[in-house]
């Protein structure tokens, strides 16, 4: 399970920070503050990395499929969904993402996987 830092593109980091501009947007301490009932929690990483370990109690959409089949697996716009990817940039593309498909309570998981590993919080492998 690897939680090193990734060196983004520019073009990326640009497309990022103007997502995050608009989207909400949570850190791993105020998360853990969060009621464990009161969200679900959407793993947005690719395959390989779901396999390799996610979060305890975790949905799986990928960045790449979320937008299709999100009104399937969450069909409320109102619930709130914490959204988390390696780092937290490309869950708040997905959050962004969701906004405009009106789901009103999208939540970036700001420093994701990586955080989440780094709290100690449950984790499991498929």
């Amino acid at each position: 399970m690897s939680t090193h830092h990734k060196q983004h593109n520019p073009g990326f980091l640009k497309l990022v920070n103007d997502a995050k501009a608009r989207v909400k947007e949570v850190d791993i301490e105020k998360y853990q503050k969060m009621p464990a009932d009161g969200h679900v929690l959407i793993d947005t990483r690719e395959d390989h990395e779901w396999t390799a370990g996610h979060a305890a109690g975790a949905i799986h959409l990928s960045k790449g499929i979320i937008e299709r089949d999100i009104e399937a697996e969450v069909p409320d716009k109102s619930t709130t969904m914490v959204l988390y990817c390696g780092g937290g940039f490309r869950s708040a593309l997905v959050a962004d993402a969701l906004q405009k498909m009106g789901y009103k309570n999208a939540i970036s998981l700001d420093g994701g996987w990586r955080a989440w590993n780094e709290a100690g919080l449950p984790v499991e492998k498929p």
